[in-house]
């Protein structure tokens, strides 16, 4: 089966306008555009997204097992490389220049939130097919990249650019 999954999300982001938009345009995401979201706030957010981001590669793993194409597995394979190998470790590194050590990444408790999205996602994955899959990591994938840009085009100098610009 082959699909343009470009075309798929961009239906689904049209189907799904205003929430979309109070995702992308979230307070959290407001308060980094703007330099207002407490320090606290950014420092939990940078806890739970290194738990994120493990689920996030086996979710990743787990689009090589439902692949259909060898282009898709390898795609999928790529993905989980830099995952692991390169996005965590820089995760870790802005995680210490904000006092965060990395021993508290490995035993953080994950939040509800955290639980809920991720398991959903392997949820999605080990019951549908690679669409399925891929339509529950979607929000995060091309939601992120979409609030980047934003933010990179818009936020002025706050105490958040540095990661802006990073992403």
């Amino acid at each position: 089966m082959t699909m343009d999954y470009g075309r798929a999300f961009t239906l689904w982001r049209a189907a799904a306008a205003e929430p979309w938009r109070g995702y992308t345009h979230h307070g959290f995401v407001e308060g980094l555009r703007y330099g207002t979201l407490p320090a606290a706030s950014f420092q939990h957010y940078l806890i739970q997204d290194y738990v994120f981001l493990v689920h996030f590669s086996r979710a990743w793993a787990l689009a090589v097992v439902k692949a259909e194409t060898l282009d898709e597995m390898k795609t999928a394979a790529g993905t989980v490389n830099a995952l692991i190998n390169f996005e965590m470790a820089h995760h870790v590194e802005v995680c210490a220049q904000m006092g965060i050590p990395e021993a508290d990444l490995f035993t953080a408790t994950e939040s509800a939130a955290n639980l809920a999205y991720t398991r959903y996602v392997l949820d999605a994955g080990h019951q549908g097919d690679l669409a399925d899959l891929l339509a529950a990591l979607a929000p995060c994938v091309l939601g992120y990249g979409e609030i980047g840009a934003r933010l990179g085009a818009a936020a002025g100098e706050t105490p958040y650019r540095g990661w802006i610009d990073t992403y």
